[in-house]
């Protein structure tokens, strides 16, 4: 490449990120106004820019709006800040005040990923013998059956952090204990659908490697996390706060690198990195290392919202059927919702947290689509289910927003009726 074509495509890759940085604001803006989170907004922006191009001049204009040597680095840009994001929320959710108990973590990740798996599991039911072959194809039983139950069970890390953050609940003990969850839901979602793309492919050998590799990521990050908390770590952060916030912006690339050549999602890497780093006071040494990595990947985190909702949404959809849509949606709130809420009171927490619990749970934004995505890319849903799943994950997320500002509502006003009955 000579230096006029540098310079050309530089100045390209330029003008895209300043168009997408452009939407992710006005998606912000609207979202504010319509009482929505911003990152809602951030995803419908990606979700409507791509289809936007196509339906004006084509795939040809997108091709060459965004051509592959452009949207690569872009791309790359845009996951870079989702994993810098996802480390810094990680370590701020541990650190400074009372932690959650295992147990509780335990049933809130069990509530909000077995009710979920098992309504998946229903609606591949009605799907396989109530409903025609539009919905159904010619993918093999078991690979749909588990496809359909991880569409139901996801929780979208960036998203839901990206939530915690905007409304200040990173520190809560709800925003905690659903962070936990999602973590753990993530890395299982993961494992089940390679296991579904294997089965429809005809083997499962996929999935032993992949276990293996989360196996081995888990046991390094237990090794960092012993290095990384000796007092020598600790004096050399102190030190060198810059230099250490490269290092921990270093790792995290690398283990998210690592997870994705493993074929895992490289948002596991940053959170292992993350549970590596140790939770010392917001001020102190690793505090201050991280805040500055977390501050970067909060400046580029709309960029991976637009990014991925353009790749994952610029193809053509198809007609969908109303009753998947009905039953889809229905099943992905009550299921997610209810097993959140069932979860988090069996591990000892108050009605109050069950709830909030619940819906932030129910977030499962663009995880969900990209899973979607690689289900319709590997023949298992069809057009019209994935278009049924796709409402449901759209519908789901849009509703956090709401639902928590009306379980806020609701639960203090009760909390309020309760302490002037005990007054009187």
């Amino acid at each position: 490449m000579n230096t006029v074509d540098a310079v050309i495509r530089t100045g390209h890759i330029s003008l895209v990120l300043v168009t997408i940085f452009l939407a992710a604001y006005a998606g912000r803006q609207l979202a504010r106004l319509v009482g929505q989170p911003s990152v809602v907004g951030e995803v419908a922006a990606g979700l409507v820019l791509g289809p936007a191009v196509v339906a004006i001049g084509g795939h040809g204009l997108l091709g060459r709006l965004l051509p592959a040597d452009v949207f690569s680095p872009v791309r790359q840009l845009a996951h870079i800040g989702l994993v810098l994001f996802v480390v810094g929320v990680l370590r701020q959710m541990r650190s400074g005040g009372s932690w959650a108990t295992r147990r509780a973590i335990g049933w809130v990740t069990f509530g909000a990923l077995v009710p979920p798996l098992t309504a998946g599991f229903a609606l591949a039911g009605w799907v396989l013998w109530r409903s025609g072959p539009g919905l159904r194809g010619d993918a093999p039983t078991p690979s749909l059956v588990l496809l359909l139950g991880v569409s139901m069970s996801v929780t979208a890390i960036p998203v839901l952090a990206r939530i915690l953050e905007d409304r200040g609940l990173t520190y809560t003990r709800a925003g905690r204990l659903s962070l936990a969850g999602a973590a753990v839901i993530d890395g299982v979602a993961w494992l089940l659908l390679t296991l579904a793309i294997g089965l429809a492919g005809g083997g499962s050998g996929d999935s032993v490697n992949r276990m293996a590799a989360l196996a081995a990521g888990v046991t390094a990050a237990f090794v960092l996390a012993r290095l990384l908390r000796a007092p020598v770590a600790g004096r050399l952060c102190g030190r060198l706060p810059w230099l250490s916030a490269v290092a921990v912006a270093a790792l995290a690339l690398t283990a998210s690198w690592l997870m994705q050549r493993c074929g895992l999602s490289e948002v596991l890497g940053a959170l292992l990195v993350g549970a590596a780093l140790p939770a010392a006071d917001e001020h102190g040494p690793w505090g201050r290392a991280v805040h500055r990595v977390s501050r970067t990947g909060a400046l580029l985190i709309p960029l991976f919202f637009v990014v991925t909702g353009v790749s994952v949404f610029a193809g053509r959809l198809g007609s969908g059927s109303w009753q998947a849509c009905v039953l889809a949606t229905a099943a992905g709130l009550v299921a997610k919702i209810g097993g959140g809420y069932l979860g988090a009171r069996l591990g000892g927490e108050s009605h109050r947290v069950g709830l909030q619990v619940g819906v932030l749970l129910n977030t499962r934004g663009l995880t969900e689509l990209v899973i979607l995505q690689a289900g319709f890319s590997a023949g298992i849903l069809t057009p019209r289910m994935y278009l049924a799943l796709v409402v449901m994950a759209l519908v789901t997320t849009a509703a956090t927003g709401p639902l928590y500002t009306l379980v806020e509502r609701q639960t203090s006003t009760a909390e309020e009726l309760e302490a002037s009955t005990v007054r009187a």
